[in-house]
């Protein structure tokens, strides 16, 4: 009975938890790996669209670097998690992106323009008295093309994990 009981009150959580409210609008950044200047648009009550401009550079050692650019969009559907705590919701979603590399590592160098498929999944807590969204989520990227000279292979890149500041406005 007891498991019933469990059962029927989980269920009627998550029929509560369908109604997020994923309308307005955000701009802000995505910390992390890349890092990005972040836009979100509302397309209904549960659905938006995510714009990013990222940028990743560094160095491998003596006289090398690696500069990424990329431009990504994800298509995400937004669910409350209201049994959480109010103002918190979660999120998936899939996009695509694309961008332009450079390495260079002595007197040699490659670039592409590297193509990849993404997925997303993250929470975020919107501020009832500040016009602030935070995220944490969670970006692993299919890279199906642009792999150059040997240097970068296409596949799986798991290494997306960011935290979100945005500004919320209408």
């Amino acid at each position: 009975m007891k498991k019933f009981i469990l059962t029927l009150a989980l269920i009627v959580s998550f029929v509560g938890v369908l109604r997020a409210q994923a309308d307005g609008k955000t701009i802000g950044l995505r910390l992390g790996y890349p890092t990005e200047i972040s836009f979100q648009s509302g397309l209904s009550n549960m659905n938006r669209i995510e714009l990013g401009l990222g940028f990743r550079t560094y160095g491998y050692g003596f006289n090398s670097n690696y500069t990424e650019f990329a431009l990504s969009g994800v298509y995400q559907w937004v669910w409350d998690l209201k049994a959480l705590a109010d103002g918190f919701n979660w999120y998936a979603g899939v996009g695509a992106s694309v961008g332009y590399y450079s390495f260079s590592y002595l007197n040699y160098g490659y670039s592409g323009v590297p193509v990849a498929i993404l997925g997303q999944i993250g929470i975020e807590y919107n501020f009832s008295e500040l016009p602030l969204r935070l995220s944490l989520d969670y970006r692993p990227a299919l890279q199906i093309a642009g792999a150059g000279n040997g240097f970068a292979a296409n596949g799986f890149i798991g290494d997306g994990i960011a935290l979100g500041v945005r500004y919320k406005f209408k």
